[in-house]
């Protein structure tokens, strides 16, 4: 999860569409239907919020939706690595979000906060960030998730000729050396999952991890599938996706993350939920994510 920012060219070799239909416009919408009852977010705090009201949300900055990412922001989640452009799927999705807590384009405010820091049990400088953080009961023990807004899948992504490169299972996995960026669900996927012999390479970011695909130093790294993409596609000369991790258990999914006991949990999961029920987050990751999905299963 953790790559170069995209190149304009390389936009239109993942086939990813434009900004138009996405990009801020200074829309208001109306929002979200709230019940003091009815609220789907994880904090116990947060059930209690009893309106989704924008002059009634619990804000850093009255009038403002402070939303934070890391920097750089990855493609194909943002664009240029400028999250207030629109482009990217999170970018995009931020916004609907706002426009449906009843905030115009130009109210919401970015801020920079690390991946590490956003999962700490430590008070926020944001209202809600973005940036692939996979929802876990683990992580909700320190911060509250929205409900998902993006099914996740993890895949492998090697190069030619390596020895994984036409692996079609799990089990052809097995004798091969893995990477992942350290504190990441891809991490447990090598791990909990494909199981392999030898223990996995662990990088601080994922630009280190292609870097060592790059150099040969490991056989294949686990990203999040849109994240692979990016990489065989932008990243690497010769890059190839191995496959899909199959999913078992409960789906994986990104979410908000926000501080522990926010009083906002409950009205971004209803905004989140209502973009889910209205088709907008299908025609988000369509535009945004286009090439994700065409990978094979491993079995």
């Amino acid at each position: 999860m953790r790559l170069r920012p995209l190149a304009a060219a390389s936009i239109a070799v993942l086939g990813l569409g434009t900004l138009a239909a996405c990009a801020p416009t200074d829309k208001t919408t109306d929002n979200p239907t709230v019940s003091s009852a009815a609220g789907s977010g994880t904090s116990a705090a947060s059930s209690a919020t009893p309106t989704c009201d924008k002059a009634s949300l619990a804000l850093r900055t009255a009038g403002t939706f402070t939303v934070a990412t890391d920097n750089p922001a990855y493609e194909p989640w943002f664009s240029g690595n400028k999250p207030s452009n629109g482009k990217g799927f999170e970018s995009a999705v931020a916004y609907a979000v706002a426009n449906k807590l009843g905030f115009s384009n130009d109210q919401v405010k970015w801020v920079t906060a690390s991946f590490n820091s956003v999962i700490a049990p430590t008070p926020k400088k944001f209202d809600v960030d973005i940036n692939e953080v996979s929802i876990s009961a683990k992580r909700k023990q320190a911060v509250d998730f929205s409900t998902g807004y993006y099914d996740v899948a993890q895949a492998v992504v090697t190069y030619k000729g390596s020895k994984i490169a036409a692996a079609k299972s799990l089990a052809a996995l097995a004798s091969a050396k893995l990477g992942a960026q350290v504190g990441t669900t891809s991490y447990d996927t090598i791990t909990n999952t494909i199981k392999p012999s030898s223990r996995p390479a662990v990088f601080d970011t994922n630009d280190l991890a292609v870097q060592a695909l790059k150099n040969h130093s490991i056989d294949g790294l686990v990203v999040d599938l849109p994240t692979g993409f990016y990489i065989t596609a932008a990243e690497l000369d010769s890059g190839v996706i191995v496959g899909q991790i199959p999913a078992s258990g409960t789906p994986e999914q990104f979410g908000f993350v926000l501080e522990k006991g926010s009083k906002l949990t409950d009205c971004v999961s209803q905004a989140v939920d209502a973009l889910r029920a209205d088709g907008t987050l299908d025609k988000l990751k369509e535009q945004w994510l286009a090439t994700a999905g065409n990978a094979p299963d491993l079995s």
